[in-house]
């Protein structure tokens, strides 16, 4: 399998280093870091990042509250439809997306790939289908990103462990090397999505952390502002912080074998692009 690393949006939050560790001026810069996997079995997304529908008419696809909060810079460029072309790739050639989770900006495009079955914890699917309710609940899942259409696949977990973690092997018609990891916390149905290349695994962490230094073992760190950000998107803060110190865990132990990386840290996207 050959795995591509590419951005599906960008987000410059008010606060500067504050929020990524990094930027000098007034704002700062979080990515949608996704994947696009070359496999015998078609095209494979993992994760969406905002969609072409969202820069077109971002609302009410997108809520105000987070439009503001995050800054959110909308731009066809920066779509996974746009960039699986500019790999020289169709949409149509998309047959399997993977979700980390289904937050706004993560299942965004979604709709861009209708040729695509959706694989998701299934906990999360109920998550944004049938409890979405309550201020946060409201604004982070998004239905009008979905089209009515979609071939949902949902998971439980089961099946052998994933260097000690829980897994959801065999997905329907994925190739056995991508699997799902569940890391609840963020949201109730959260998982990582482990992928295994010619050089080891690759684990897409997805929202279970924001800050590359949050995986040192030694030395734990996260900007201010951006813990706060995780924070205040958490359902359950004790399995968050939990999940945290588990993957540190296998940083730790299995950094040869295992390269993590989160969703929205620059530099993580830098590094593995």
């Amino acid at each position: 399998m050959r795995v591509h690393h590419i951005n599906c949006g960008t987000m410059c939050p008010v606060g500067g280093r504050l929020m990524d560790g990094r930027s000098r001026g007034l704002t700062a810069r979080l990515v949608c870091h996704c994947l696009l996997i070359e496999t015998d079995r078609g095209l494979v997304l993992v994760d969406t990042g905002f969609g072409t529908g969202d820069v077109r008419r971002p609302q009410p696809r997108l809520s105000r509250f987070f439009l503001t909060l995050d800054n959110i810079r909308l731009r066809e460029e920066d779509t996974a439809r746009r960039a699986v072309e500019r790999l020289g790739f169709r949409a149509e050639d998309v047959r399997h997306i993977v979700l980390t989770h289904l937050d706004f900006d993560h299942a965004g495009g979604i709709g861009d790939f209708p040729n695509a079955t959706v694989h998701v914890f299934a906990r999360e699917l109920h998550a944004a289908r049938e409890e979405r309710r309550g201020a946060l609940a409201t604004r982070r899942y998004r239905p009008l990103q979905w089209d009515a259409d979609v071939r949902w696949r949902g998971y439980e977990a089961g099946g052998e462990p994933w260097f000690g973690f829980e897994a959801v092997r065999d997905l329907d018609g994925l190739p056995p090397e991508i699997l799902l990891v569940p890391l609840v916390g963020h949201t109730w149905g959260h998982c990582g999505v482990a992928v295994r290349d010619a050089g080891g695994w690759l684990l897409h962490a997805g929202d279970a952390y924001f800050f590359a230094g949050e995986m040192d073992p030694g030395n734990p760190r996260c900007p201010p502002g951006l813990r706060a950000y995780q924070t205040m998107m958490q359902v359950d803060r004790e399995a968050r912080l939990a999940n945290q110190d588990r993957l540190r865990g296998l940083v730790r132990d299995h950094g040869e074998q295992v390269r993590v990386f989160c969703a929205h840290d620059h530099g993580d996207l830098t590094r593995f692009a």
